[in-house]
């Protein structure tokens, strides 16, 4: 009897073990709940829309390329120009050159019906730090597209430009994160019109994340209990996870 429960004892230790390993990897999935520092916005966004959902980067990581979603000039009919902005997420000690990111997460808010998503592209080193966007202003009778491209600064001082269309003119640029980068987004798009004038597109807010990110930790808290009847020498274990979750402070920038 006393082997047996020395076996099932070093069974339930195995057990645990595994549990613990699995409860503490960690996959790239989106941090709805994420702290930021600073909300950027550009003066001439468009109007026309409800905002979309704030959509983070996973904990950790930051945006350093991004990749619209474009409806080319289609003539006579009705343009929407820019439909959609996604930013693409690298961990934040990432060294590597761009091409060499092949473990990065995507994300992006609402996005409009039309067109197709462009190329990503990379800052050369370093994280998105501020946009501006190209908007064409309300055409009357005519038609409408909104917004048509947007412009980012790296880190390093570099600049990428987006593969959108010619229409309107450029505004200010947003303020510079004070952090580590941009590590979220928010995006103003008008639903379809039917028959009327359809925009997709029109304004755009990131957000900026900074060193000492909130982490939310999730961890298994398992208990084990030796249960039986002695008079007919039957035991068993029930075991039991309950999942818990902590919240951390860090201070390397995580």
């Amino acid at each position: 009897m006393h082997q047996f429960i020395s076996m099932m004892f070093s069974l339930l230790a195995i057990i645990w073990l595994q549990v613990s390993v699995q409860a503490g990897e960690r996959r790239p999935e989106r941090s709805f709940s994420r702290h930021y520092i600073l909300e950027q916005t550009v003066p001439n966004g468009g109007r026309w829309g409800s905002w979309g959902h704030r959509e983070m980067c996973p904990i950790g990581m930051y945006a350093a390329g991004f990749s619209l979603k474009v409806e080319n000039p289609i003539g006579y009919g009705d343009d929407t120009a820019l439909n959609g902005i996604r930013l693409h997420c690298v961990n934040k000690n990432s060294k590597g050159l761009p091409h060499s990111y092949h473990n990065y997460a995507s994300v992006h808010s609402d996005v409009g019906s039309w067109g197709r998503w462009t190329d990503i592209k990379w800052c050369p080193s370093g994280f998105l730090t501020a946009f501006q966007l190209r908007v064409e202003r309300p055409q009357g009778l005519g038609d409408d597209t909104a917004a048509n491209n947007i412009r980012f600064k790296c880190s390093r001082g570099s600049f990428l430009l987006g593969d959108g269309t010619n229409w309107g003119n450029w505004g200010g640029w947003s303020n510079t994160c004070g952090g580590k980068g941009i590590c979220g987004i928010k995006t103003l798009v008008e639903a379809p019109q039917g028959g009327g004038d359809d925009t997709a597109l029109n304004d755009v807010r990131m957000y900026c994340c900074t060193y000492g990110d909130v982490n939310v930790i999730k961890h298994l808290d398992c208990r084990a209990a030796l249960f039986g009847r002695s008079g007919l020498s039957e035991f068993g274990f029930s075991f039991r996870c309950l999942r818990t979750t902590r919240t951390a402070r860090r201070s390397d920038g995580s």
